[in-house]
């Protein structure tokens, strides 16, 4: 289902079923028509999975796609060749750069800012071991909070309200709200200045 006015460029898949491997751990249930609002543009070569709910003036950039049972909120970008996988939950006017990795499972909040290159994880089994089933999360990353280019988010941490992680950074632990992270393993350095607090 299209809203008015959407734009659907040259080679975009829209409602796209899953194809998955016998081993795979995802749902299978029959999955219902991908809804996209108004003004949402569909670039060349991206690929919108069924099940999936995008709103209003969203941007899918070139060559990115969305998994399925993926909700996007309104006015958020997702930059070239990105990818978010299935059961992922994005913000209002959030940002993902290009070639980020959304893992499924994942939340994002709005106004979040994910740099390019950024990569998050869910598994921390790699595969191994049926324990891992009901632990598989992705990250959470809060409103405002801001994941700088090229870092890499473990499975299940949470990066808090207005956070900076730097870049090249890995989290294996939670990002307190308001604090700048750097390094690897990640490690607070200082709080995010109030100049660059989101207004209320």
């Amino acid at each position: 289902m299209l809203g008015d006015g959407v734009k659907v460029l040259e080679h975009a898949v829209v409602g796209k079923q899953p194809t998955l491997s016998p081993r795979s751990t995802a749902k299978r249930e029959p999955l219902p028509p991908t809804v996209v609002g108004d003004g949402t543009v569909i670039s060349t070569g991206a690929i919108v999975f069924a099940g999936s709910a995008v709103g209003a003036r969203v941007i899918l950039g070139d060559q990115s796609c969305v998994r399925e049972r993926v909700t996007i909120g309104d006015d958020v970008v997702v930059g070239r060749g990105s990818l978010v996988e299935n059961d992922t939950t994005i913000g209002a006017r959030t940002k993902i750069q290009a070639d980020a990795y959304v893992t499924a499972y994942s939340t994002l909040e709005e106004d979040v800012f994910v740099a390019p290159r950024v990569v998050t994880t869910n598994d921390n089994f790699m595969g191994r071991t049926e324990k891992r089933l009901e632990l598989m999360k992705g990250p959470t990353i809060r409103r405002g909070a801001r994941v700088g280019g090229g870092a890499i988010l473990c499975p299940g941490v949470e990066v808090g309200e207005e956070a900076f992680v730097g870049a090249g950074a890995v989290v294996t632990k939670d990002v307190p709200p308001r604090k700048v992270v750097v390094g690897s393993p990640a490690r607070v350095i200082r709080d995010v200045p109030d100049d660059e607090l989101l207004p209320g």
